[in-house]
């Protein structure tokens, strides 16, 4: 009888063992998996490409303090994990150069970079007014500094209002409030409807405001 009870206790040590042994199996594998998740920035990495033409989320590089402003510059980079690329001989290579102008990522030109949009704010206005917008450099500009950046821009959307059909409207029919009904100033229409334009002198006033474009859609937009 106690060959048999040390018989059952060796066997419950054994199971217990074979259970530690595969939880930590198991862990192992989680732990291996975790650590060779693809990082998000690859999926805009080409493979293979020249590493001198990956895109700046790809590349580590080194600041390079000597640079002078606005003239040609030098930085040495290295590609980030996961990364692969050539030179020109098609050999992989993780260490380059690339050549850019030396500037910081807000002073680089309109066209290089995308602000967000306002609808919020006035572009008839004196003086005009300005947002404050949120940029980001493109994909294949290289820049010193933050390539996501704030900027103070000026208002400039528009509502599908055209110019040309307003003042078409102002000299026709400017009389009835034609003009500030299209425009969305459904107050200033009714007043120039109930005042036949206001014996006139209001619908040339209307007329000459909207020509040089200071009286614009109520929504505060630009004209089209």
């Amino acid at each position: 009888a106690a060959g048999k009870m040390a018989a059952l206790a060796g066997l419950r040590s054994l199971r217990r063992l074979g259970g530690l042994a595969l939880f930590l199996s198991q862990l192992y594998v989680l732990s291996g998996r975790e650590s060779t998740e693809i990082p998000s920035y690859v999926t805009k990495c080409p493979s293979n490409g020249l590493c001198s033409r990956l895109p700046p989320d790809c590349m580590t590089c080194n600041t390079n303090y000597s640079c002078v402003y606005g003239k040609p510059a030098t930085f040495d980079c290295k590609v980030k994990p996961h990364v692969h690329c050539v030179d020109q001989n098609n050999h992989e290579q993780e260490n380059f150069t690339i050549n850019m102008t030396c500037q910081f990522c807000w002073q680089l030109a309109t066209t290089d970079y995308v602000c967000t949009n306002s609808t919020n704010c006035m572009t008839v206005s004196c003086p005009r007014q300005r947002y404050n917008a949120t940029c980001t450099v493109r994909d294949h500009i290289h820049c010193l500094g933050n390539r996501v950046f704030p900027k103070m821009l000026y208002c400039n959307w528009t509502g599908g209002y055209k110019w040309s059909t307003a003042l078409a409207l102002s000299i026709t029919l400017g009389g009835f409030g034609a003009d500030r009904f299209y425009l969305g100033q459904w107050r200033e229409g009714l007043g120039k409807l109930f005042s036949f334009g206001g014996l006139g002198i209001w619908t040339l006033i209307d007329v000459l405001l909207i020509g040089v474009g200071y009286v614009g859609p109520a929504d505060g937009s630009l004209y089209i």
